[in-house]
């Protein structure tokens, strides 16, 4: 897929584009207008246009397609799990959370995840391919296009889904730059959290953006052993290293760290494994959200009951480091990173 997609662009490539074509500049106001505000779905729904320039970028800059072929909505209707097929056939996933104040989509951004973390069921279908900007941005539009069927907005994105965000650093930023341009969704840049396992040298990077994201660290144990075991990257980016890159993050942005805990029974939430986590993120401006385990095929693991999780949040405070219990929402539709993809391959799809 060498070609470039209508969201693969930002606003200057599109009005660069469209003057290579011979167009007026308004004809860009047209398109960003018609794509992001009215939520168009292809060229022939932009009536502005003349047929014979829609004809054209049809063919010289194709619209960018995903294609739902299972969705799952939740008990109480407030959650949305879509898997997406994309033109060369991989799939994706893009989950649609609604609250009181706000709603969230939380996207992918790659097809698969070369992590391989042990209690990720995308970790355990492999690495497939990046995905390209466009298709991030896709998305968001068709998150954006369901929250306005049931007289809703997006407020907020988490690029937590299906992939490494910062194994796919460019495309990654440069869907940020697009759905945060106030011509188009213009979401703020606070309402994005980019979500990571770790990878050292991404952090640093994004420390020097000129944009105030929220950076979300996958930690879940600072004992490297056990890391070395849940997430296997640990072994090329150890905890000291990953705690240091967040230091040097919160001294560039000012901004705060969220650390994800996943709580598996037995396995990391313990009183001592609580004891340790407060000491080594003592000093890094930080909150810990600790989630109960999400439980995915074949893994032998159960989510820790509540008082243990409560008794962690407990130690984790009054040792100093801010924490809350933040429970998972959409457990019946397979809302976890790569449940409902797994199954949807596998020949359980609701087409």
């Amino acid at each position: 897929m060498s070609s470039r997609r209508i969201l693969d662009l930002t606003w200057d490539e599109l009005v660069t584009f469209l003057d290579d074509l011979g167009e007026p500049s308004y004809r860009a106001n047209q398109i960003w207008h018609a794509v992001f505000r009215d939520l168009a779905s292809s060229y022939d729904a932009i009536s502005t246009l003349p047929q014979p320039l829609r004809a054209r970028l049809s063919q010289d800059l194709p619209w960018t397609h995903l294609r739902p072929i299972d969705t799952r909505t939740s008990a109480d209707g407030q959650t949305v799990k879509v898997v997406f097929e994309l033109e060369d056939g991989e799939t994706i996933e893009t989950v649609v959370m609604r609250y009181a104040q706000r709603a969230t989509a939380c996207v992918s951004t790659q097809a698969g995840c070369a992590m391989a973390c042990r209690f990720c069921a995308t970790g355990r279908t492999g690495f497939r391919r990046h995905l390209q900007s466009g298709e991030i941005v896709a998305q968001v539009v068709a998150a954006a296009r369901r929250l306005r069927d049931v007289e809703s907005r997006l407020t907020n994105l988490v690029y937590m889904g299906m992939g490494e965000p910062l194994d796919n650093y460019d495309a990654t930023l440069r869907s940020i730059h697009i759905l945060n341009d106030d011509r188009g969704l213009a979401i703020g840049a606070r309402s994005f959290t980019v979500s990571t396992v770790g990878i050292v040298p991404g952090i640093r990077r994004l420390a020097h953006e000129p944009i105030q994201l929220t950076l979300a660290v996958s930690l879940h144990t600072v004992d490297d052993a056990l890391r070395d075991n849940l997430v296997p990257v640990n072994r090329r980016y150890p905890v000291d290293d990953v705690l240091q890159a967040c230091r040097e993050y919160v001294r560039a942005t000012h901004r705060r760290i969220t650390f994800e805990v996943a709580l598996i029974a037995g396995v990391n939430d313990g009183d001592a494994d609580a004891r340790e986590m407060a000491a080594r993120l003592r000093g890094i401006l930080c909150h810990v959200n600790l989630i109960p385990f999400n439980p995915i095929p074949d893994a032998h693991w159960a989510p820790s009951p509540d008082d243990r999780a409560k008794a962690f949040a407990g130690l984790l405070q009054s040792n100093g480091i801010p924490a809350s219990i933040r429970r998972s929402r959409g457990v019946e539709i397979q809302a976890g990173c790569g449940q409902l993809r797994r199954q949807a391959t596998d020949g359980g799809a609701t087409r």
